[in-house]
């Protein structure tokens, strides 16, 4: 009998080890072909706030400002919201170059064109492709930055020179409101600072105050039906300042049935950052006013769970909550590693002043 059960076990053993190993190997190719998707984002992060990248951004903008006539700014927004479409969209690669507007290869050299990878001017026209030479090379490459800008600039030129022709030129290139909205704000941000290097970030509340916070995305909510919590909850005294995490635009302020006196404000990076149950707003504050990093925008307060107005259903607290637009819809994602990230840079750069 022992024989009998030992030889089967064993057989049994050997097929299971195998099975692991198998299932290891895939889970190995699935990670690492998830891991193209993503990229490194010390090096993301570090590549986009350095300064030679900004100077030399802004030299081809305004140089494409020179030959179009087209507000620099203009350039820069489109620009600045095609490269946020990079990190949320998957199907598309990270920019190779400076620029990162987006033009599909067909759209490119023209839909009927037999050679895909054309950069000859006469036969992309010849075939109505959209693409221009940009710099006087003789090429209209697709990945060359100031051909591909320099096209993009003719296109908003071919609409006009104002904000609403503007916005005309973008409704027709991606036909989606929203889009339309966000690359207008993205302009009017630039005009404002006169600068791209924009993307600096600040936590939330003054480090001096007392506050605590855990992560909390994703929990369960019931007040209004059931649904998860989209964002954190960081709990302090009432009128707290809290303050923009970032330079950007107010896109919603107002009364919402569930954060009370809310307000949403977009970054440079495509994000929707939202704060919600504050007690007030400072002063001036409303739809359509530019922000930048650090800026007081309102108070920490209970407002919310009823009608406008409503107060004190639970302890004074801000919620935060960031955004992610892909050019189709947008979704939430965990903001606490962010905050976390924010709050100890500013930690760091109070103790280096002190």
């Amino acid at each position: 009998m022992a024989e009998n059960y030992t030889k089967p076990h064993r057989k049994e053993l050997a097929q299971l080890s195998y099975l692991r190993r198998r299932v290891w190997l895939c889970l190995l190719v699935v990670l690492l072909s998830f891991s193209s998707f993503w990229p490194d984002t010390a090096a993301s992060a570090q590549k986009q706030t350095d300064p030679n990248l900004y100077s030399e951004r802004l030299a081809l903008y305004k140089k494409m400002e020179v030959l179009t006539s087209v507000p620099w700014p203009y350039l820069a927004a489109v620009d600045s919201y095609e490269r946020g479409l990079r990190k949320a969209l998957r199907d598309r690669e990270q920019a190779k170059g400076l620029v990162s507007i987006y033009y599909p290869k067909e759209e490119w050299v023209g839909a009927l064109n037999p050679n895909i990878n054309d950069n000859d001017p006469t036969t992309i026209s010849l075939f109505e492709g959209i693409g221009l030479d940009g710099n006087g090379d003789g090429k209209a490459n697709i990945e060359d930055d100031e051909d591909v800008l320099y096209t993009f600039a003719r296109y908003l030129e071919s609409h006009g020179y104002s904000d609403e022709d503007f916005r005309i030129a973008l409704w027709h290139f991606y036909q989606r409101e929203q889009s339309v909205n966000i690359v207008s704000g993205h302009a009017k941000v630039y005009e404002t600072f006169q600068t791209l290097d924009l993307h600096q970030h600040a936590f939330v509340m003054p480090l001096h105050h007392h506050y605590s916070y855990r992560s909390t995305w994703g929990a369960k909510r019931g007040w209004g039906g059931r649904r998860i919590h989209e964002g954190t909850d960081i709990f302090a005294n009432y009128n707290v300042p809290i303050q923009s995490s970032s330079y950007g635009i107010v896109e919603t302020i107002g009364w919402n049935p569930y954060g009370g006196w809310r307000i949403g404000i977009r970054d440079l990076d495509n994000i929707y950052h939202y704060y919600a149950h504050l007690n007030g707003y400072e002063k001036g504050l409303e739809k359509g006013s530019i922000v930048k990093a650090g800026q007081v925008i309102g108070y920490c307060g209970s407002s919310g769970y009823g009608k406008p107005g409503t107060q004190g259903k639970f302890p004074p607290h801000l919620h935060y909550g960031m955004y992610r637009d892909n050019g189709i819809s947008e979704w939430s994602f965990d903001p606490f590693p962010s905050l976390k990230q924010w709050e100890r840079a500013d930690k760091n750069a109070k103790k280096n002043n002190s």
